[in-house]
């Protein structure tokens, strides 16, 4: 009795036969239908020319009650577009020919991988093909991974590099599988070393993270002694903590607890904290997986507030929810303004916050 009081407390009530009803069930149910009405005949959402455009979509879906057929052709159409060399993507050339192979082959791994729709064979290709996109040498690239594993300039960023660790060791598991080679990995420390060297190690922003150190999404700024350093933001920083716990960092190491510290200060659900309404769902995502990954229940603000994070992000993507089920963001930064995308983004939210 008092949990469906609390319930009702903290969320809108949707009324079944006299009962009130989940709402972040039915705000999930809604989301699905919004989706599958959305899917071409071929299986695929959006983009043809981005996988990961529909496998976003499929690992949404792949957490809820859905029709089980338009899964399997989301991921059928996904694993057709698997080239020879493992990855998932549609060479452009007029893009180095990669077509953001990196991106989309990190996505479509950890899609598929959820889905449980997928043979182990083309995940072990897509393995070894984001492993071999790793950047080795002795630069501050080294270890990170950009939108492409072909590209006309050497490059790295810790969006890509985050969804890279993620998909590797949410599927290392896989490797069991493999015969008649040698298990395939990332080199853990040198990606480890990226991360870290886009983490604030003081000042206001300590802890935070920034996009790149070539060229940072939310600019540079100057600190008053004149030195030029790069501005952490809401949604690196995440990227930072599921980046390090993809590696094995436990909330308890120093640099997880740092990059957790910034999370707590600057906490909101309004914005991207140093991007405003830009990213603001991958933001979301980026969120709920990092934290979800460490094994945080709340956050604590610097005015002495608890955060029970799942409640409050869930309460607020109920609030911006459109009557057809789907979510969307007015700001078109990083194709937000796609609502298949935003909804997936959501729904995979959602589901962590149950």
């Amino acid at each position: 009795m008092k949990k469906t009081l609390l319930c009702l407390l903290l969320f809108p009530t949707l009324a079944v036969a006299g009962v009130a009803a989940d709402p972040v069930e039915a705000a999930l149910a809604k989301g699905a239908s919004y989706l599958l009405s959305k899917q071409a005949a071929d299986g695929h959402f959006s983009d043809p020319q981005m996988p990961a455009l529909t496998a976003l979509p499929l690992w949404a879906l792949s957490g809820v009650a859905s029709d089980k057929s338009a899964r399997e052709k989301a991921a059928a159409f996904v694993l057709s577009t698997q080239r020879a060399d493992g990855g998932f993507y549609v060479p452009k050339p007029g893009r180095g020919g990669s077509g953001l192979g990196n991106y989309n082959t990190s996505v479509c791994l950890s899609a598929l991988f959820e889905s449980k729709l997928a043979p182990a064979a083309p995940l072990l290709k897509a393995r070894e093909y984001v492993a071999a996109s790793q950047l080795t040498g002795d630069d501050t690239l080294a270890g990170g991974f950009g939108y492409d594993r072909v590209s006309r300039r050497r490059y790295a960023d810790l969006s890509n590099t985050a969804y890279a660790m993620d998909a590797m060791a949410r599927t290392a598991s896989l490797e069991e599988l493999r015969t008649g080679g040698k298990r395939v990995d990332l080199d853990w420390a040198q990606a480890l070393a990226f991360v870290e060297n886009l983490q604030a190690k003081d000042g206001a922003d300590k802890g935070g993270a920034a996009y790149n150190e070539r060229t940072p999404q939310a600019g540079r700024a100057t600190n008053r002694v004149g030195k030029v350093y790069l501005r952490a933001y809401g949604s690196m920083s995440y990227a930072a903590v599921l980046s390090m716990c993809s590696a094995n960092l436990t909330k308890g190491d120093p640099r997880v607890r740092n990059a957790l510290g910034y999370c707590s200060r600057y906490w909101s659900v309004e914005e991207n904290p140093g991007m405003g309404r830009q990213g603001l769902y991958y933001y979301f995502d980026i969120l709920a997986r990092a934290l979800h990954a460490a094994g945080v229940e709340t956050l604590a603000t610097p005015d002495g507030r608890t955060v029970f994070w799942k409640r409050e992000l869930a309460a607020k993507l109920l609030s911006l929810q459109k009557p057809d089920g789907s979510w969307a963001n007015d700001n078109n930064r990083f194709w937000e303004a796609d609502p298949v995308l935003c909804t997936s983004f959501a729904m995979i939210c959602l589901e962590l916050c149950r």
